[in-house]
């Protein structure tokens, strides 16, 4: 179970209600001959990876899950937060490498930073004594 503290980013669920729907329209396909069952596992492995595949951040790291597995990256790792062409949130981190984060657009780059707990390059400062 996810922590208060913990900010998550998933696909869109109306693609696992689209899964669902392929599932079922293909099981008439599926029962027609047997070796058409296998026809199942597309939409079923569809449903999963959308239910599953997303971006999870806390103050200690990232966590990327795909369809099977995941992968953790702290945030002493990160260099920078960017948009790629697309729209889609990248972090660079400090070897060199590029990860796309799923399910991250561009547009919630700021909650993401939030959940880190430090404060957004150029906000503005709190006033003293406020």
């Amino acid at each position: 179970m996810s922590k208060p503290d913990t900010v998550r980013f998933r696909h869109n669920q109306a693609l696992l209600v689209a899964a669902i729907i392929a599932f079922v329209g293909a099981l008439p396909l599926a029962n027609a001959r047997g070796y058409l069952l296998p026809v199942l596992l597309v939409p079923l492995a569809v449903a999963v990876w959308a239910w599953r595949a997303g971006t999870d951040a806390d103050a200690r790291e990232l966590r990327l899950r795909a369809l099977v597995g995941q992968r953790r990256i702290g945030w002493e790792r990160v260099l920078e937060l960017a948009i790629d062409q697309r729209g889609r949130a990248v972090a660079r981190l400090d070897d060199g490498q590029q990860v796309t984060l799923p399910a991250v657009r561009g547009a919630d780059l700021p909650r993401l930073v939030a959940a880190t707990g430090q404060p957004l390059p150029g906000a503005p400062a709190d006033a003293p004594g406020q």
